[in-house]
């Protein structure tokens, strides 16, 4: 009995002895298992944190984008606006100059029998007028007829051009002019220096001074009249700038009756 008794007594004590250790391993067992969870809670925070930090840039990427979206479509709509008004001004503009290029097809049409008409009024009076520098002004004449088969040049340039040569012959009557050139035809032709007054009076004087005459309008013809030699170096002088204007004395056509 006794050592039935010392059996369980020693039992017991060993029982005694390693309850505070299975306490102590159960506590460190659960302590261990909370730790675990912490950390396992933890990173999932933080995987959280990150996902939702993530989502926040993606967030604020797209709001950005969503704004730089409204801005640019702002833009584009303003832009689309001004296109339209100059799409419809320009629309106005094309109809302004098609009206133009009517009413330049039509003014074509009468002004190209004018400018025919006043070309051959041109042609007639260089031709019954005083002649001097004919050469010059029959070629001018000629080219401005042959300028109006060209339809290379414009209607605007073909007028210009009549108009600029009327303007030439309109100075000839407000200007004194000295050149040299050829008096007669054929072998009899001369050089001889000529003096234009306007276009009351054309004289002549040979290179050597001794014959001096004058254009008479009403005989169409040229006269020698040597009284003018005088006149005709007052003249010469005045034209080339070597002396002041003067009075100077030239055979000028009587005037004519004009019956009504």
């Amino acid at each position: 009995m006794l050592r039935r008794a010392t059996g369980w007594g020693l039992a017991l004590a060993w029982a005694l002895w390693l309850a505070p250790a299975a306490t102590a391993w159960a506590q460190k067992t659960e302590l261990d298992t909370v730790v675990k969870e912490q950390i396992r809670t933890d990173a999932a925070a933080r995987a959280s944190q990150e996902r939702v930090n993530q989502l926040d840039d993606e967030t604020q990427k797209l709001l950005s984008e969503y704004r730089k979206a409204l801005a640019d479509t702002e833009s584009y709509n303003s832009y689309a606006d001004q296109l339209t008004a100059q799409v419809q001004s320009q629309r106005e503009e094309i109809d302004g100059i098609q009206a133009k290029l009517s009413e330049v097809d039509r003014t074509a049409r009468e002004v190209s029998p004018l400018m025919q008409k006043m070309l051959e009024t041109l042609a007639r009076f260089v031709e019954l007028d005083v002649p001097f520098l004919v050469d010059e002004r029959a070629k001018r004449v000629t080219g401005l007829q042959q300028m109006m088969t060209r339809a290379d040049v414009t209607i605007s340039e073909k007028y210009r051009r009549i108009l600029e040569a009327y303007q030439v012959e309109m100075d000839y009557g407000r200007t004194i002019e000295a050149y040299e050139g050829k008096l007669g035809e054929g072998e009899g032709a001369r050089t001889v220096q000529f003096l234009r007054v306007g276009r009351v009076s054309l004289l002549y004087q040979t290179l050597d001074g001794k014959e001096t005459g004058y254009w008479d309008q009403q005989k169409k013809g040229w006269t020698i009249d040597d009284e003018y030699a005088h006149t005709f170096k007052q003249g010469i002088a005045v034209a080339k700038k070597l002396s002041a204007p003067e009075m100077l004395i030239v055979p000028v056509p009587a005037a004519k009756d004009v019956k009504s």
